[in-house]
């Protein structure tokens, strides 16, 4: 069986100890020969391969080499096949001119010269493997022009919606700030100190995302990796996501295992994991709705889940979930931020040495999200370390 970049050629001929010698002149690595014993045969084997060079006998019982190379150049698919004559007859000028005629590179008289037919077989041998090299080339840029032109457009996308979140904020804050200066009201002031206050959060959470994508990309981040329990983390990503969940009146379910999950990882990092999971599970649960976290160990892995009922990602946009320009659900009132949530995620878990996938998703049902990442089961430290209540 022929390697799938191997190049092919024919052989035409009809007499088998030919096709052998031929062969066996022209064998070399990265060649594979087709071998025909008639001129139909010849054309059966070229619907099928495509061939870097053709060599027909002339004379051959039913359809000759004349004819057969006729066939070749009146179809598509073969007219560019460049081919040489191999003759034992006479080579006179009518002879080779309907050679020529019919499209032939080259004429050769029997018996051959093997050095002569081998260097001139090696040229087209060679042309069509730089052909091929040049045209996948050609195919591999028209596939990175598209994907550039892709994130091209993402990130003009991106920008404008940076734009969109950061103005609100501070067109927020202005008004504040106007309003602080004529209020005569100290109730009326604290107020509106309050929304600065959380406009402000709100910018600056929109920043840090910002910049670590920015610091993972460079690879800036440096993770303060130590032996933790688990727990800790969650409950802490549980109290920074509980005012986004409890905004919209959805339900959160929680289910711990009973004994401590140990990680050997930076702390702040996971937190911010789960926190984002369960932010984008906020975001696109319409009010009231459901998300649960569980987590749990499966073998030498913590998995970290994390599903909502929520409006869920289309099929043809699963795909793009974790891509930093990406936006999965573009037009929903509810979807403020940058969309670069699980773009970090995604990288936060890789720095990690674990792995994030959209397990299962459902438009109008909801979607689920699973991380995996290594367990540390090194020394367990005595049993009043790192305490915490489970409930």
């Amino acid at each position: 069986m022929s390697a799938p970049d191997s190049v092919k050629f024919l052989l035409v001929d009809d007499l088998d100890e030919n096709l052998l010698a031929l062969e066996a002149l022209l064998r070399r690595d990265g060649l594979q020969c087709l071998k025909a014993r008639s001129g139909e045969d010849a054309l059966e084997l070229l619907l099928v391969h495509d061939v870097a060079l053709a060599l027909l006998d002339v004379q051959m019982p039913g359809m000759d080499g004349f004819e057969l190379a006729e066939f070749l150049r009146a179809n598509e698919r073969t007219r560019h096949i460049p081919i040489i004559f191999l003759t034992a007859g006479s080579a006179d000028a009518r002879r080779r001119f309907r050679g020529y005629e019919t499209g032939a590179v080259d004429f050769l008289q029997k018996p051959l010269d093997a050095g002569i037919l081998r260097s001139k077989s090696n040229v087209f041998f060679d042309l069509y493997e730089q052909r091929r090299q040049i045209m996948a080339q050609r195919d591999a840029l028209e596939r990175m022009t598209q994907s550039l032109q892709l994130a091209d457009r993402r990130k003009n996308a991106f920008l404008g919606m940076v734009g969109h979140e950061l103005r609100n904020p501070i067109m927020a804050l202005g008004a504040g700030l106007h309003l602080l200066s004529r209020s005569r009201s100290a109730e009326a002031a604290e107020q509106v100190r309050g929304q600065m206050v959380r406009q402000v959060d709100h910018m600056t959470r929109l920043i840090e995302d910002l910049l670590d994508v920015a610091r993972i990309d460079q690879g800036k981040i440096v993770l303060r990796a130590a032996r933790i329990d688990l727990a800790d983390a969650v409950a802490l990503a549980v109290e920074i996501s509980r005012p986004q969940i409890e905004a919209r009146e959805h339900r959160l379910a929680i289910a711990l295992p009973d004994m401590p999950v140990w990680l050997h990882a930076d702390s702040a990092r996971i937190t911010q994991v789960v926190s984002n999971l369960l932010a984008n599970a906020a975001k696109y649960t319409l009010p009231g709705g459901d998300i649960g976290l569980d987590i749990r160990r499966e073998a030498s892995q913590v998995v970290i889940e994390v599903r909502d009922t929520g409006i869920g990602i289309p099929p043809e946009k699963q795909a793009q979930v974790f891509d930093l320009f990406a936006q999965v659900a573009p037009g929903d009132a509810q979807a403020d931020g940058l969309g670069i949530g699980l773009a970090l995620v995604r990288q936060l878990v890789t720095l990690h040495g674990g792995t994030i996938a959209l397990t299962e998703s459902v438009v109008g049902q909801g979607s689920t999200f699973q991380v995996l990442l290594p367990f540390d089961d090194a020394g367990i430290p005595p049993a009043d370390e790192n305490a915490i209540a489970h409930t």
